[in-house]
């Protein structure tokens, strides 16, 4: 399995004062986390990129709720894979670490993840819409199922919205200066990502361009492969587990 690569890249680790890994769908998928795109990905014949805007938020808040519960259960139900576990220790055994989520799922904080920074924010943090005074920041939630539909504020009985980054809403200028910052690194890997969602896709870039050696584990080729140092194909979980072995 990529004997020489696998080698290459725990050697790499070992090494590296500073690593900075950028995770998506990929590693998640071993955990059974249905993905947004394909036929997997639809629900009640619509599709994810169509549900989660604010336009369709303030439309249906109520049937957009409803998705969002029954993401939730099923989130619920999963599990942190091997993927996530090799990860976790890296972030407690190296001296500079941070990884950068694009997924909404919660499960590198499950597995015990330090210095998780939530590129799209997570599904379970809430937010109330105004936002009222006592709820200006995020709070988090693990209600499964939610009693009630749509979900309101607690302190102000006004709408709450989950705490995501929706299609067509920007970045917290926060998480980018906190993700830009990471870019600063020994190591970068990009994992299990389509390296077509922007502006997360261009981190890869960004760490490259600062001298860091830039290492691909994917399921197939996207548009970052045929730049970074190292692509290797293969599932994230499978590639993890076999580095930290080396």
């Amino acid at each position: 399995m990529h004997e020489g690569q696998i080698q290459d890249v725990a050697h790499r680790v070992r090494e590296a004062r500073a690593v900075t890994v950028l995770t998506g769908a990929g590693i998640s998928a071993p955990s059974g986390v249905p993905t947004y795109r394909g036929p997997g990905g639809l629900w009640k014949n619509r599709r994810a990129e169509d549900l989660a805007t604010p336009g369709a938020f303030a439309a249906d808040p109520a049937g957009i709720w409803e998705w969002y519960d029954w993401r939730r259960q099923q989130l619920a139900a999963c599990q942190p894979n091997r993927g996530h576990a090799v990860l976790a220790r890296w972030s407690h055994r190296i001296e500079r670490f941070a990884l950068i989520t694009q997924n909404v799922d919660g499960l590198h904080e499950r597995a015990d993840t330090a210095n998780v920074i939530r590129f799209h924010g997570s599904i379970w943090e809430m937010r109330c819409c105004t936002p009222c005074d006592d709820r200006s920041d995020a709070w988090w939630d693990e209600t499964v199922p939610f009693p009630e539909l749509p979900v309101r504020c607690p302190s102000c009985g006004d709408l709450a919205r989950p705490g995501v980054v929706w299609f067509g809403e920007p970045i917290d200028p926060r998480v980018l200066e906190h993700s830009l910052a990471a870019t600063y690194c020994d190591l970068f890997l990009t994992i299990g990502t389509s390296a077509l969602v922007h502006p997360a896709a261009g981190l890869v870039g960004e760490a490259k361009a600062r001298g860091a050696f830039t290492v691909e584990l994917n399921l197939e080729e996207t548009p970052a492969s045929p730049w970074v140092d190292l692509p290797i194909r293969g599932s994230a979980d499978a590639l993890l587990a076999a580095i930290e072995e080396a």
